[in-house]
């Protein structure tokens, strides 16, 4: 899979784009503040009709355009893709696959499979439970539609029940609905979410030791707010039992797969907590290329890498490892200039000048 073509008109700091695209290697060097991680962005968002930055996508119009609209041409092993978007200034949106509309986002993920790897990652290890789900759920959906529509109704089930929960003269009977209804899409979530994370162990165990020169052995493990062991909509509806009376005085659900986490382990030691800077980078990492490896397992093609000004964040063995392991894999990298990857690149490669939202050659 790879990007063939990219067309952007008002979006951010572009009036008009208009480039083809090498299937191996791309760099757009720049300053920064010129535009670069723009590109990457309109990329990411024809996977997952959302920005990697910001949850308003109304700023991803130029201010002097009524819509941005970004147009990208996909090649896969099957069947090619042409994804259109148009962004407009009150926030909605229209997508078109192959010229065909698509009126949810579920019709337009896995469309085109992208893994970006950015600064704003080490956020992952470092920061709460909930950038830590984002991460396996983003993940899970891409590659299961079925997992993307569980997970919708799972968090449809959960908000109305929190409103419920909020009403004194509720009646039993009613939650009890609402905890049936959440049992049976979570526990979907639950199993996939184990199943991922099997596989992040075994793809990411073996990265990291190659990372690491065997110095480091990395492990993940799933911590749930319900027993995993048995029948997991079972053990879901008795969770949620279990606690209602708690859930009523608080007004939110406390139990289910919107609490869980997964812990990163380092040599058997808590990254989060105790890893070094440079052992938190390198969990990232890890699991950004067993992403790759997993897509590619499942889907029989590599997604698309996308590398967000990080090569300078990384030492010489981590950006060797890095551009050594793409060779099969279409990358559009992000720098400020290209003496540290000179080496990597080939006749190939192509390496796009970004210049106040403009492409030099």
């Amino acid at each position: 899979m790879f990007i063939k073509h990219i067309q952007l008109m008002n979006y951010r700091n572009y009036s008009q784009l208009s480039i083809s695209l090498s299937e191996n290697v791309n760099v757009f060097m720049g300053d920064n503040a010129q535009g670069k991680t723009n590109i990457l962005e309109a990329m990411y968002y024809c996977g997952f009709a959302r920005s990697h930055r910001t949850n308003k996508d109304k700023e991803l119009v130029n201010w002097n355009g009524d819509r941005a609209l970004i147009s990208l041409y996909v090649k896969r092993s099957r069947i090619d893709k042409k994804i259109n978007i148009a962004i407009f200034k009150d926030g909605k949106k229209a997508i078109n696959v192959n010229s065909i509309k698509v009126n949810k986002v579920s019709e337009l993920i896995g469309a085109f499979n992208v893994v970006m790897f950015s600064p704003e990652n080490l956020k992952i290890v470092k920061e709460s439970p909930g950038v830590r789900r984002k991460f396996i759920d983003m993940e899970l959906s891409q590659l299961d539609p079925k997992y993307y529509y569980n997970l919708v109704q799972y968090n449809k089930v959960l908000n109305e029940r929190n409103s419920v929960l909020k009403n004194k003269n509720l009646e039993e009977s009613m939650l009890d609905i609402y905890d049936y209804q959440l049992a049976a899409f979570g526990k979907y979530i639950l199993e996939e979410r184990q199943k991922y994370l099997h596989k992040l162990n075994i793809h990411g165990g073996r990265i990291h030791k190659d990372i690491t020169s065997n110095k480091e052995e990395i492990t993940f493990k799933y911590v749930s707010s319900v027993n995993l062991s048995g029948d997991l909509e079972e053990a879901l509806i008795k969770a949620l039992k279990e606690h209602r009376q708690k859930d009523r005085e608080r007004g939110i659900t406390s139990q289910g797969p919107h609490r869980d986490d997964f812990l990163i382990f380092i040599n058997g030691i808590d990254a989060k907590s105790y890893g070094s800077q440079g052992q938190q980078r390198t969990s990232v990492l890890t699991m950004k290329f067993a992403s790759l490896r997993i897509i590619k397992e499942q889907t029989g093609e590599y997604p698309v890498l996308l590398l967000d000004d990080v090569l300078s964040e990384l030492d010489f063995k981590r950006k060797r490892y890095v551009l050594s392991s793409i060779k099969d894999i279409q990358t559009i990298i992000t720098c400020t200039g290209i003496e540290d990857i000179y080496e990597y690149l080939d006749d190939k490669s192509k390496v796009f000048t970004v210049r106040d939202g403009t492409i030099v050659l």
